[in-house]
């Protein structure tokens, strides 16, 4: 393994793909853009089939983990802002070799797991208008017609999506506060919601983290545009930071709305459109379309917010010449040509994969990544980024907790997901062994 690099070369990793500055709101909007798009929509009702009456405190529970998995990804983008995010970070701590790599190409995978997620749910949650089956081809075909409508405007260059970000992230925010202040005041903000007996052992309860845990991962989006936001060694940590209260906020009396207005079977039946269902009971036929609207809005920014981010990842890992790259007689930057390539594999998750094993796959890479992050910055980087150790050790304990957990209830309900993911690994780490080792004997020979 290559020897942890401890410059400032990173950071330069960010000249190739600057663009134009996002202000600390505009960096918020980004962040919030992609964790509404892909959390309280797409995950709520897998959420309750994990946790029964407990998962509105899924979501608080999940947020307790993110804000201690949080804390490595703010010191590190204080002292290492980059447009390459995470690979930055992995570099810093692990020097250029497969660990990096591997585990680079992990995050970007579980953020274009997070598009296909993200594009179904716009799907299933837009035939709701027109009370077309969740099963129906036409969700796929929808979530397709999404991502390739992100691909253009992602075309278009940053400043777009910054504002469309930030338009949509206030739409979002309000919209869902709105729901939530709704439902509950036509549940008399009943504490019903909240008192549920738990139907689920605690085994199930943290496996359901795991999920929740995708619905704050959006935070990492921002650090993959630390070179583009204004002053990054102050705001990128606090757009992170400001970006996870919201949604934690949001979520948890979002839960507490759909926990008042239906039973725990009704939202598990209603899995993949739990909050549209949740609508129909106490504000009816209005209520549905108000929640599809609001669903169609959140996922169609945080698909673009998404792409935006994830092909930064695959440019920076380009750039640092850890993957292989063709250009395959495209014109343009190195970072349109991961665009495409992000959008391609996207499409295939979307059109050959149902949204839970889309979350489950997404999740399991995620973590692992994430231990791999907190482990490099308590190895080789704790001093230089003034981490605490306590902190470090308790996101790494926390991490390892809840992916056994996961793992462990889909060795029982869907084992099909875990050999999809161990295949997965094997591909990206291997792959990557014999891409380095090819790229050390061209150099050698060349010498």
């Amino acid at each position: 393994m290559s020897s942890p690099v401890h410059s400032n070369e990173s950071s330069s990793h960010s000249g190739s793909y600057k663009a134009n500055s996002l202000s600390l709101m505009g960096a918020v909007a980004m962040g919030t853009g992609v964790m509404i798009g892909a959390g309280i929509f797409s995950l709520t009702g897998q959420i309750a089939e994990q946790a029964g009456g407990l998962f509105p405190y899924a979501f608080l529970a999940a947020a307790v983990v993110t804000g201690f998995s949080a804390c490595s990804y703010v010191k590190l983008s204080n002292a290492f802002p980059s447009a390459g995010g995470i690979a930055a970070y992995l570099e810093k701590a692990y020097g250029k070799g497969l660990v990096t790599a591997g585990c680079a190409l992990l995050m970007y995978f579980s953020m274009v797991i997070n598009e296909s997620l993200v594009a179904r749910t716009f799907g299933t949650y837009t035939l709701r208008l027109f009370d077309v089956p969740a099963n129906n081809w036409m969700v796929p075909a929808l979530g397709v017609g999404l991502l390739l409508f992100a691909f253009v405007v992602n075309l278009l260059g940053n400043r777009l999506i910054g504002g469309l970000s930030m338009v949509m992230a206030i739409a979002k925010v309000a919209g869902v506060a709105l729901f939530a202040i709704v439902g509950l005041w036509l549940a008399d903000f009943s504490l019903g919601g909240l008192t549920t007996s738990a139907d689920s052992h605690g085994t199930s309860f943290i496996a359901s983290i795991a999920l929740g845990i995708l619905a704050f991962k959006g935070f990492t989006t921002i650090t993959n545009s630390g070179a583009e936001i204004e002053n990054p060694h102050r705001n990128v940590g606090r757009a992170i930071i400001i970006s996870i209260l919201i949604c934690v906020v949001l979520y948890f009396f979002m839960a507490w709305a759909v926990a008042s207005m239906l039973g725990i079977s009704e939202i598990v039946a209603a899995k993949d459109y739990a909050l549209a269902e949740a609508a129909r009971p106490v504000m009816g036929q209005y209520g549905v379309w108000f929640t599809v609207g609001l669903a169609i809005v959140a996922t169609v920014s945080g698909v673009i917010a998404s792409a935006f981010a994830v092909s930064r990842v695959l440019a920076m890992l380009t750039e640092m010449k850890l993957v292989p790259h063709r250009h395959f007689g495209m014109p343009g930057r190195v970072q349109k040509h991961t665009l495409v390539y992000t959008i391609i594999i996207a499409i295939l998750l979307t059109i050959f994969f149902d949204l839970s094993r889309i979350a489950s796959l997404g999740a399991i890479f995620y973590l692992v990544m994430d231990i791999a992050v907190h482990w490099g910055v308590l190895r080789h980087l704790r001093r230089q980024v003034k981490a605490n150790v306590f902190i470090l050790s308790a996101a790494l304990l926390l991490d390892l907790v809840v992916l056994i957990a996961f793992v462990s209830i889909k060795v029982e309900s869907d084992p099909v997901v875990l050999y999809v993911s161990l295949v997965g690994l094997a591909m990206i780490f291997g792959g990557e062994w014999l891409f380095l080792r090819w790229r050390k004997n061209a150099e050698l020979a060349v010498q």
